[in-house]
């Protein structure tokens, strides 16, 4: 079996299935940088301090370096300083090692280990180009990204706007390997269907899940729902944020009926979806992919999302598992709700299993063992 290393920031949800079903494939050790206290959370955005209702640590053997940083934290490259992943890269003797990015010191101090000692080393992220703002930050981040891929072996991309991405700056086309966003679809299919969800049947239910921020644009669905003709229709908001009163206001100004829930942790999530006939993600470029769009279609809820999202042309498939629409264009948001509610139910739930078979925790797991027997085979 292939050993390998995965450096990451903190135990995040999203990461969790991938390593217990990378363990499955491989001999797997994750290291973590930092304990994320509750109050962090609250600062990261979420509004409210808690812990994860999940379990996020078993299935897999991991261990937390020590975290030599002045101010630790997931959100400063200065955050994240573990100078000992150097000696565990230098004992573990990996076929490859794996970090999510390069936002970090650790990422980097792994990196730098890994040159030394002959480990091939991945990059695992989302970034897509649509983030780009200029030509300035274009022509800066060509000439500095060309440079910082070249400290990679290969790159393990999740999505059709993050390989683009890459072979923008320089990736070899050889040394990527598709290793698709997911989220526990088995874990989100089952508490789905065992919720006990009770609801108005002749109101349709329109679902927003996320932080109430301005990049995700939140409002932009309340303005569409007020445009929808046909059968009622209500909003629900699942989570909090600075934005949460204007949204009321918003609400109540074009009477849209619209349920704000606040932050709903992890166990809980399943029973919102089950409730939901759509889920609408309207945010900018800076929504890299949308895990969301992976909770809802795994719980076989259609999304409607921004042709910024960066999921939108792997996830949404048009009058098939969703729609897409021009973001910030409110008008084409309403029209693609009411497409998407037109659609039949059941061909949907089959379109979504479908999508979510391939965009699943084992499909990325074997993915990462492909690419770490590729390369530690060309090392050798």
């Amino acid at each position: 079996m292939a050993r390998i290393g995965f450096l990451v920031s903190h135990p995040i949800q999203y990461y969790a299935p991938i390593f217990r079903a990378l363990a499955k494939e491989c001999d797997l050790t994750v290291f973590f940088a930092h304990r994320q206290t509750a109050e962090q959370q609250a600062r990261a955005g979420f509004g409210v301090a808690f812990d994860w209702d999940v379990d996020l640590l078993s299935g897999y053997d991991s261990r937390f370096l020590a975290n030599v940083a002045r101010r630790p934290s997931t959100d400063r490259f200065t955050g994240c300083d573990t100078p000992g992943v150097a000696d565990e890269i230098a004992r573990g003797r990996f076929d490859a090692f794996i970090v999510p990015g390069w936002a970090l010191r650790c990422y980097w101090q792994a990196v730098h280990a890994c040159r030394r000692h002959g480990v091939p080393v991945l990059v695992r992220g989302d970034s897509q180009l649509r983030t780009q703002r200029n030509h300035i930050v274009r022509a800066a981040k060509a000439l500095a990204f060309s440079r910082l891929l070249r400290r990679f072996d290969g790159f393990l991309y999740v999505g059709r706007r993050n390989r683009d991405y890459l072979l923008h700056y320089g990736a070899p086309a050889d040394r990527l390997f598709f290793s698709p966003h997911c989220v526990d679809n088995d874990a989100f299919a089952a508490a789905s269907t065992a919720a006990a969800v009770s609801r108005d049947p002749g109101r349709r239910r329109i679902l927003f899940v996320g932080k109430l921020i301005a990049r995700k644009h939140p409002a932009d669905l309340l303005h569409a729902v007020a445009r929808l003709g046909g059968q009622p229709a209500e909003v629900a908001f699942a989570g909090s944020g600075e934005l949460e009163p204007e949204l009321r206001q918003i609400a109540a100004g074009a009477s849209v009926r619209a349920e704000f829930l606040g932050f709903v942790n992890q166990s809980e999530l399943p029973a919102v979806y089950a409730a939901a006939d759509l889920l609408v993600l309207p945010s900018n470029a800076q929504e890299t992919w949308g895990l969301v769009v992976n909770e809802a279609m795994a719980c076989g809820v259609p999304a409607v999302v921004s042709d910024a999202v960066g999921c939108a042309p792997d996830l949404v498939d048009a009058g098939a598992t969703g729609a897409i629409f021009p973001f910030g264009d409110v008008t084409a948001l309403a029209a693609a709700i009411e497409e998407v509610l037109s659609l039949d139910r059941f061909d949907v739930w089959s379109r979504l299993a479908d999508k979510m078979a391939v965009y699943s925790p084992q499909r990325a797991a074997a993915a990462i063992v492909e690419a770490a027997t590729t390369l530690s085979d060309r090392v050798a």
